[in-house]
């Protein structure tokens, strides 16, 4: 992984779906590679990506989509603004520090 800003685990880190202990032991992968998590990021800077199959968002409920939609794009702008914004790694996720940043 070249940059935190492109991590799928940190952006589950940011997200609080995995936790610290844990980060260490979880595989890397690049955000992109995990489409049934990119396709919830609706951000101009990140080229929309579909995901298909049962969990395909056109396949699951609006409101769910939506709230998730919402959840992701906010962890996803989060982990763009880590670098800048000098947090130790246990403030990384939203439920810590919850600010826009």
């Amino acid at each position: 992984m070249e940059s935190i800003t492109d991590s799928d685990l940190y952006l589950r880190y940011v997200l609080g779906d995995v936790p610290l202990d844990l980060i260490h032991k979880l595989p890397e992968r690049h955000i992109r590679c995990n489409p049934f998590l990119a396709q919830y990021i609706a951000d101009e800077r990140f080229p929309s990506l579909a995901c298909d199959g049962p969990f395909a968002a056109a396949n699951l409920d609006a409101d769910f989509v939506a709230e998730e939609t919402a959840r992701v794009t906010r962890g996803w702008r989060r982990l763009q603004a880590l670098p800048m914004l000098g947090l130790t790694l246990a403030e990384y996720p939203l439920a810590v520090t919850p600010d826009e940043g």
